[in-house]
This record gives C-alpha cells, structure tokens and sequence, in this order.
C-alpha cells in the first residue's frame, strides 16, 4: 500500500468512487475505503441496480401473465421461480461491482477494504476486513458514506417480518400481505415488485398523498394507476404501534379524523427515508460540523467541511439522496480539487419512481410555480393520441410541460408513462442550457417514438399540438 495520497474517499457508492475516478483521470493519487466487500456502496450493491433488476422482471411476469394475450400471443401455466429471480438479480449487481473494480485497477486507485474514519485533518485509520489496521497519509478527505434507513423507534428492524428495503429485495417467497409503511419511492417501487408476483399490498401514508415531490397531477395519475393495479392505500394515516409474533405483525394505525386502523401482515417494509451515515467516522474529534439528528454534514459550495482538507457528497450534505446526484458531486469535487472548474446544477436534477408505467419530474412543479408567483403557462399531451404508445398498448399517463409566460423557457417537466425515466432526458437538456418549449416543439423527434410526447406537449404550451 502506498504511502501518501493526493485524496483518500472514505465511501465506494457513486458519489465516492466516481470522485476517486474523476481523481485519478486528472492526475491524483487516490485511495478509496469502503466496508464492503464489493465497491459500489447501497446503489450498486441494496439499492438502486437490485431493485430495478426485481421491478423488470416481476414486470415481464406481469406482461407474460396479464399482456401477452393481447398480443396475440399465448402462454400457458405461466408460473415465478423466486429463487432464479433472485440469483438473476445477484448476478446483475455482482456484473456492476465487478466493473467498478475492474474501473479501479484501470485507474490506478488502490481499494482498502474496511471501515475508515478520520483520525487527522490529513489521515484515515481503517480497521480492515481482514483484520489488523491501516493509517492512510493524505492531503485531502472526501466523505462520501451515504445513507442507512430509517427505523421507525417502536418497530425495529427484525431483517425477517419487520424489514428495510435491503431484505425486501431478497424475500425468499412472495409474501401474503405486505404492508410497506411510506408512500415514497423505495415503497412504491418494492412495492410494485410483490404485488406483480401475487402479494396483497398495503401502502400506509402519513401525508395526504403518495410521492410527495411529484408534481400534484402528475403524482396523483401515479395513485390511480397503482389503485387500479391492486394496491391499497390508507393515506393521512400514522402508525402507532405494532407486535411481532409467530411471524407475522400485527400493526395499529390511526387516521386523520382519529380512527384506529389494525391490520395483520406477514412482512413490513418500513420505508419512511434515510438518513445520513456519519456514525463512527470520527467527525467531532475532526471538528468537522454535522446535525447529529439527520447526519448531514455542512459544507460550503465546493463541498469543503468546516475543516478545509476534508470535504462531503452525496447523502452526507443537503439536496436530494439521488445517486445521480452524488455522480454529480463526486465529478465537481474532483475537479475542484485538481483546480478546475467543477459545477453541479441542481435546478436540473431528475427524480424517477420507478413503477410501471413510471413516473419522472425534473425542475418546478405547477404548484411551486404558483408560491413563487411566477406567470407560467402548461402544455400537456396524453400517451393516449401517441403512435408508439398506442403501438405498444402502453396508452397510460401524460407529459406536463410548465413554462415561464413571458420567456418560454422551461420551468419544468413532468412524466407519468411509459419510459419517462428515459424520456426525462430531453427536458433536463433543455433546461441546462436554459431552453424554450419552442427549442423542444421544433426540434425534429423521430415518427413513431415516444419522445414525440414530449414534443406535443410543448407545443401545447402555446396551443398548438398536433395530434390532441
């Protein structure tokens, strides 16, 4: 192991070892820290890549079982072997993790496997897996550690009945019931996962509507259609107690107008949020300046800590927990660092929820727009009146486009559909360089494509779709 960095990364997620990447291409001596025994942090490894390889295929068993005949296609005794679903989904993470590895050895980034933390404002001591430790010398500290999910105080995580989202990605069978406390993403989408492959699911709600950051419309077409699919949802609604016995739970619940609600399950997701791992990383002996309550770490807008050689992406520091996001981070810390110009817009960053059909947003929504007193105009096109969709018998949803009344320029976009994580794309484009709905309706999109939603919808920002 070498002695003396130009930056150690305590964290292997995307916002950690993109930075140690970006690093290394500009010319650093980098080493990276991470308690796993794989790189790729919770996205790789619990989170995102996992999930999404589970929401595809219990989505293909949903086509082959629900779809397919509408086709013209026919499928008899179409049945799920969990297991293999499972193992498919090992081997997509451990594909990604390898290459991260293999993206390490490349760039010359030495990996040190174990738990880091700061023992200077220049040095990272790591109780290594393997046993025995290591003090790594260096001139700068990224943090970079990520996020653990929330527990709910009286009703812990048994990582068997009560669940995080980590254990809800490898139930061995289809539970019965599962109850999934959180209206939010990681909820929707897990949930989304059980319902397809047979499971009753219940979606309980403290707020009084489902993907709160959506936009309202948007993120209200998105409950319609998981009603439709099967879920049931109990919103404005607080858990307030739950036993645990013989393997299943029994929770207690209590509305808005004061009723008490019980309800028996064989599995509980609770997905209420994250929060910010910045346990045993040495951060008071450092002086470095965080809220205990949340573990989020202050830093100014080049991402340095109250202590200049140590910095913070990611989950660690306000803004979104997005892995995108942290990619983001983890590229302008890194060019800051080598003395470059680095810049993360984050009027700019997409949100997806990745359901089928799925929901993305990027920038305001109408209801901020209306706060902040902005004079905005809104075009909207159904997935109905489009060729493909229509083509593909996937005619759910719509494409929202809101637009400042004076400049046309894009305020935001929001997507509730099929491959709006992919269509999403073009309107973070747009905005980023600052553009019109006139730049998007005039722009020549490909006949019969999806894209050509979005199209219409900006040309609805001035009435004038085509098609609708």
């Amino acid at each position: 192991m070498a002695d003396g960095y130009d930056l150690v990364v305590i964290g292997a997620g995307p916002g950690g070892y993109v930075a140690a990447i970006r690093a290394a291409q500009l010319g650093l001596k980098v080493a990276c820290v991470e308690k796993r025994p794989t790189l790729g942090g919770t996205c790789l490894n619990i989170g995102c890549i996992p999930s999404k390889a589970l929401l595809d295929s219990s989505e293909l068993f949903h086509l082959a079982k629900d779809k397919f005949s509408k086709h013209g296609i026919k499928v008899k005794d179409v049945d799920i072997d969990v297991p293999a679903m499972l193992a498919r989904k090992d081997d997509v993470v451990k594909g990604l993790t390898q290459g991260v590895a293999g993206l390490f050895k490349k760039n010359k980034i030495e990996a040190v496997y174990g738990e880091g933390s700061i023992t200077s404002p220049t040095s990272v001591k790591v109780k290594k897996n393997d046993g025995g430790e290591v003090t790594l010398t260096t001139k700068h500290i990224l943090l970079a550690t990520g996020s653990a999910p929330i527990a709910l105080p009286f009703l812990p995580f048994d990582g068997n009945v009560v669940v995080s989202s980590t254990e809800a990605l490898s139930f061995p069978s289809v539970p019965k019931h599962l109850i999934v406390v959180g209206g939010g993403v990681i909820g929707l989408e897990l949930g989304s996962v059980w319902k397809r492959l047979g499971a009753k699911v219940t979606v309980i709600e403290f707020l009084p509507r489902i993907a709160a950051f959506a936009d309202v419309e948007i993120g209200n077409a998105l409950h319609k259609s998981l009603v439709k699919q099967g879920f049931e949802f109990q919103l404005e609604t607080k858990v307030t107690g739950a036993t645990v016995k013989n393997g299943k739970a029994t929770l207690t619940a209590e509305t808005k107008d004061g009723k008490t609600l019980t309800y028996e399950a064989d599995k509980v997701l609770i997905a209420v949020g994250r929060k910010a791992y910045a346990e045993n990383l040495g951060l008071d002996a450092a002086g470095v300046k965080y809220d205990a309550r949340s573990g989020k770490v202050a830093t100014d807008a080049h991402f340095c800590t109250s202590v200049p050689s140590i910095s913070a992406i990611g989950d660690l520091i306000d803004g979104p927990m997005l892995a995108h996001k942290a990619e983001e981070e983890g590229v302008a810390f890194a060019e800051l660092l080598a003395g470059k110009s680095g810049h993360v817009n984050y009027e700019t960053i997409p949100n997806v929820v990745y359901t089928w059909p799925e929901l993305a947003t990027v920038g305001i929504t109408e209801e901020q727009a209306k706060e902040r007193g902005i004079d905005y105009r809104v075009g909207k096109f159904p997935f109905l009146a489009n060729g493909r969709a229509k083509a593909m018998d996937e005619t759910e949803g719509s494409v929202k486009i809101i637009a400042d009344a004076k400049t046309d320029r894009v305020l935001g976009v929001h997507i509730f559909g099929p491959r709006a994580s992919d269509l999403i794309a073009e309107a973070v484009t747009t905005m980023e360089f600052a553009g019109s709905a006139e730049d998007i309706a005039r722009i020549c999109h490909a006949h019969p494509t999806l894209s050509e939603a979005v199209k219409e919808a900006a040309l609805a920002v001035d009435k004038r779709a085509i098609h609708f």
